[in-house]
């Protein structure tokens, strides 16, 4: 009998494209994707240990199977996958709903795990979390969950160990997929109508295969297809080049928009955060950014507040950051431990949680208002958006990005929303909020 698999995916987009990777080992092996859990023999939950509510989230929805496994009269199998399994995979598999754990690393082996479940009824549980210094799968065509636009992994691991970060331990040491494996990922795509590619690594600015860095790979990236966006995520202040910044300004289709993260705006901070780079040298690669780019360049960014040893002067210096650069996005977080890390291990977590609440509240704050600041300079201007579907909020508006990752809904009573979807239209930003443009379609 052909067996039936639900996966749901937690975390970053990282894990997003490893869940379509996921998918298509086990559809090459016969195994068939089902979208609701209820249906399934086999559930996967690929996980993250970036936030501390991750395992609160995973616990949470394993008492779903629990409830499934009472009502059903089949077998089920259960199985943790990504970063949680691999950083605490002994530990979560003593939890009496799961099967096997299978880390970041060892995905092919997901259809004979399976399978020794259903054929040995006596089958012990699995812990699968042996981490490569080669594992890339560039040789795997994944199963993208878009038409519109995908995720192409170009890097995994990391060798920075920020100390609050357990990315090194759960996904191993920084390696490369090679270019040729890279550019005909992004040729099948575009030949199969997909207008929008992201190049994913938790630090793309390290890319290194046989002598091509980044900027190199970036520029032959943007010549398979003109037509077609290239993004990527995610960068590190310490490696991002001006030569990665004049390739942007070459090419047309390279989406102008980076994600910058600086974490604190303190120096000490920074210093105990293991990120080599001072508040100046943010700044100044901020400056450079603009200045090549242009004053419509967008940047993001990571906050964190509350790290060990920050006082209120610390956490000013990151607000104070803010005001300076003026960030169109800020993804915000209170710091909390992670085990494992150098932090968690050495530091003491001395700042409490009404604290971290508060500093994380203005950072939030503040964030909204700079976001308001850099959409209302929209207003009144054309931008050319990739439809993506009908907005979430009203069937008959058409919602999609500009190429500096800005979110526009427009009104589409004259226009079919599902025709539109995949193709480039133009539109005049009329209003907005700081989360939404809202335009008319030109």
């Amino acid at each position: 009998m052909l067996k039936k698999y639900y996966i749901r995916t937690y975390g970053c987009q990282m894990n997003v494209a490893d869940s379509e990777i996921v998918d298509a080992i086990l559809t090459s092996r016969g195994y068939v994707k089902v979208e609701e859990m209820y249906d399934a023999d086999i559930v996967l939950f690929n996980t993250c240990s970036i936030r501390e509510n991750a395992e609160r989230t995973l616990l949470f929805k394993l008492d779903s199977v629990k409830g499934l496994r009472r009502q059903c009269h089949r077998k089920i199998v259960v199985g943790v996958l990504g970063c949680m399994g691999q950083l605490q995979g002994e530990r979560l598999l003593k939890h009496e709903q799961i099967d096997f754990i299978a880390g970041p690393d060892e995905y092919r082996k997901l259809p004979d795990i399976i399978l020794s479940f259903f054929e040995d009824k006596s089958h012990e549980k699995e812990l699968a979390t042996q981490l490569s210094t080669c594992e890339t799968y560039s040789d795997i065509s994944p199963l993208y969950g878009s038409a519109v636009s995908a995720f192409i992994p170009i890097t995994r691991g990391c060798n920075n160990f920020c100390s609050y970060c357990v990315v090194p331990y759960t996904r191993g040491r920084e390696r490369s997929r090679d270019v040729d494996s890279i550019t005909k990922e992004i040729k099948k795509l575009s030949d199969g109508g997909c207008r929008e590619v992201t190049l994913l690594g938790q630090n793309v600015d390290s890319y290194n295969y046989n002598g091509c860095n980044f900027a190199q790979l970036l520029d032959t990236v943007a010549d398979v297809d003109k037509h077609m966006r290239i993004r990527f995520l995610s960068s590190h202040p310490k490696d991002f080049t001006k030569e990665v910044v004049d390739i942007m300004s070459k090419h047309a289709n390279i989406c102008k928009y980076i994600h910058l993260p600086v974490q604190s705006g303190s120096n000490k901070i920074l210093k105990a955060m293991n990120r080599p780079y001072t508040r100046e040298d943010y700044l100044a690669k901020v400056k450079m950014i603009r200045d090549v780019l242009g004053e419509g360049v967008a940047i993001s960014t990571d906050l964190m507040c509350g790290f060990c040893g920050e006082t209120e002067s610390d956490h000013n210096d990151t607000l104070s950051l803010m005001e300076e650069v003026k960030f169109d996005y800020a993804f915000t977080f209170a710091y909390s431990e992670r085990k494992g890390t150098y932090s968690a291990e050495h530091m003491k977590d001395d700042v409490d949680a009404d604290t971290k609440r508060r500093r994380l509240d203005e950072l939030i704050g503040l964030q909204c208002r700079h976001s308001l600041f850099r959409y209302k300079q929209c207003i009144g201007k054309e931008y050319e958006i990739l439809v993506e579907g009908p907005s979430k909020r009203n069937q008959n508006e058409i919602c999609g990005r500009t190429d500096t990752y800005k979110m526009v809904v427009c009104k589409s009573e004259k226009l079919n929303v599902t025709d539109l979807i995949g193709k480039m239209i133009k539109v005049k930003i009329t209003d907005c909020t700081s989360a939404t443009l809202i335009g008319e379609c030109v």
